[in-house]
């Protein structure tokens, strides 16, 4: 499934879709978590080693999803390396399991050999250094399964780059075989980038709901741009926008509810404070390679309740501006609260990844 070609297919139709799963706050949060987590540790001086100059894990965190553009600046001879080796990178940020099942299972519906699972697997065989060619199919580096690792482990935690919400043809959330896939009697929703929020709707409701920022991010009175620099023609502007997809939502928008909620205003105040709150995060177990399926399975936990009482509508198509093709989409209906529920099930993941990523440095490096 080409979850990628559909967000770029989105963005350029009608929904303005954010580059990095969770968001650049959100990822950063799990690297911030992280960080205090392990400093001090031998993990933290391994993790140092890898690092270079001036960076941390909270800096290092959406390396993974920068290397997909020019959103993060110019691209670096290091993203260029890997993204040269590695053609289907884009693909290992998640997988597609329908968000009904409460495992994740080799070879099921919506996995694949290089999904989140899986390449979080080999990353943690790098640093292990048990990988070999059959378990380090991609040849990372140390430092590019540190890179990747630093990432996945937050990517995992979003409910939606775990639990795929599967429509049948007659509507409704259905758990599909392969068949029907293939078939057209159930169609993917694309990590729910095909399901489309009232993005008006949204807002006011949760001006209503979500405490405002803190006062110290919002900016004074707006720079006016000089005479001198104004284009001579000013560029038509941009309709407003009212939809949203669902993954988006969930990539940012829930990210800057759960930080509203708490009074945090940068990923790491967040984790200072979430930290301080001394939460409670069930230990892995077992051999660390493992651990990546338990996190897949935890995170279908949550993808339950980002689906709950959500419903789509019928089916319609889009045509692509860039490529010319048609996709289909789903407006969604969510209840009137859905930001309270969302936002908290968010901040306890960002807790989960950065604790999780935490966790897995630790039992490589103990």
């Amino acid at each position: 499934m080409k979850k990628l070609a559909c967000i770029l297919a989105l963005s350029s139709a009608f929904v303005s879709v954010n580059a990095f799963a969770w968001g650049y706050d959100g990822h950063r949060a799990v690297g911030a978590i992280a960080d205090q987590l392990i400093r001090g540790t031998s993990a933290g001086q391994h993790v140092q080693a890898l690092l270079l100059p001036g960076e941390s894990l909270e800096k290092i965190a959406t390396w993974a999803d920068c290397v997909k553009g020019t959103s993060c600046g110019p691209q670096t001879d290091e993203m260029v390396a890997y993204t040269t080796a590695n053609p289907q990178h884009s693909e290992y940020h998640y997988t597609d399991v329908p968000f009904q099942l409460s495992h994740y299972e080799d070879h099921g519906v919506g996995t694949a050999d290089h999904d989140i699972v899986q390449t979080l697997k080999q990353c943690i065989l790098v640093l292990q250094g048990k990988a070999d060619k059959t378990t380090n199919p991609h040849n990372f580096t140390p430092r590019q399964a540190l890179l990747m690792l630093t990432h996945l482990t937050g990517d995992i935690a979003q409910p939606l780059h775990v639990g795929e919400g599967y429509v049948g043809k007659s509507g409704g959330f259905v758990i599909p075989t392969r068949k029907q896939l293939d078939d057209k009697e159930a169609f993917a929703t694309q990590g729910g980038n095909n399901l489309l929020l009232d993005d008006v709707k949204l807002a006011s409701n949760s001006t209503q709901l979500i405490p405002a920022a803190p006062a110290e991010d919002k900016p004074a009175v707006a720079p006016q741009a000089s005479a001198a620099a104004a284009p001579a023609a000013a560029a038509a502007p941009r309709p407003p926008q009212t939809t949203r997809a669902f993954h988006s939502y969930w990539d940012t928008t829930v990210v800057n509810y759960a930080f509203r909620r708490i009074g945090a205003r940068t990923p790491s105040q967040f984790a200072l404070l979430v930290i301080a709150g001394n939460p409670v995060v069930a230990p892995n177990t077992g051999d660390p390679v493992s651990w990546p399926y338990e996190w897949a399975d935890q995170t279908l936990v949550v993808s339950k309740l980002a689906y709950a009482d959500v419903v789509p509508g019928a089916m319609t198509q889009q045509t692509s501006k860039t490529t010319g093709e048609q996709y289909n989409v789903w407006p969604l209906a969510i209840p009137d609260n859905y930001p309270v529920p969302s936002s908290a099930e968010a901040k306890g993941q960002l807790i989960q990844g950065g604790y999780h990523l935490a966790a897995v440095l630790k039992a490589i490096w103990p």
